[in-house]
């Protein structure tokens, strides 16, 4: 009696295994995380200063530092800073911002002005502008904050309101300058020091995990399958 055992299949499943495995560990590790810092560890060329406007909700300007490198998301999720995506597009797609220190940690918009289910439209939405060492004025990013580093003496600054597809016009347009950040000058400012994060930051999607464990049950399953063939082979 000849038995046939699934040698190619099993090396096959194996590798996806690993493949599986290895995609959850790198999207559990998740964007570069930020170490936040005291305000005067933001320096010309040292750290990158994170600014927030509340100012749509009547609320100042909040000023914290994080460390560099880092992204963009990371920095609003560290130090007391967290968000919240959409079910659309998923948590790298910042539709609120609160930081523990400013209204018990409230996100802005609250879930009764902002459901966060799908994409916010373009007239309410959290706009992104950068500014690199120096620079005296905004730019506005293109770039998703998972994919944006900011480099080490940049600001930034997130606005809330709308734009046109370019940014060059809208409510979201910054009303303050990049020096007037660095200085606090001129606007409301207040700075907002690290305090103990309350909430977590979702890392991804969890799909890998349930991958890979259901190729680890058909792993087992076919290991079990191959004892049973063997033991009925050596019997005739």
């Amino acid at each position: 009696m000849t038995t046939r055992f699934p040698g190619t299949w099993w090396r096959t499943a194996a590798g996806l295994a690993a493949l599986a495995l290895t995609a959850t560990t790198t999207l559990g590790a998740g964007p570069a995380a930020a170490a936040a810092r005291p305000l005067g560890d933001c320096t010309a060329t040292a750290g990158v200063i994170l600014a927030v406007d509340f100012g749509h909700w009547g609320g100042p300007v909040l000023r914290a530092c994080g460390s560099t490198p880092t992204t963009a998301y990371a920095l609003l999720n560290q130090g007391g800073w967290h968000t919240t995506g959409t079910v659309h597009d998923g948590p790298g797609f910042i539709c609120r911002i609160g930081y523990r220190g400013y209204q018990h940690g409230v996100q802005y918009p609250t879930p009764a002005q902002q459901a966060c289910v799908l994409t916010p439209p373009a007239g309410a939405y959290w706009a992104s502008w950068q500014a690199g060492p120096g620079q005296t004025s905004w730019t506005y990013s293109q770039y998703g904050p998972i994919s944006y580093h900011p480099v080490p003496g940049g600001i930034s600054l997130w606005v809330f309101g709308g734009t046109n597809l370019g940014g060059t016009s809208g409510s979201a347009r910054p009303t303050i300058s990049p020096q007037q950040l660095r200085t606090m000058a001129g606007h409301e400012i207040v700075n907002a020091p690290p305090v103990t994060a309350s909430v977590s930051v979702s890392r991804g999607s969890a799909w890998p995990t349930f991958l890979a464990v259901a190729i680890a049950v058909l792993l087992a399953a076919a290991g079990t399958a191959g004892v049973a063939r063997r033991r009925r082979a050596e019997r005739s």
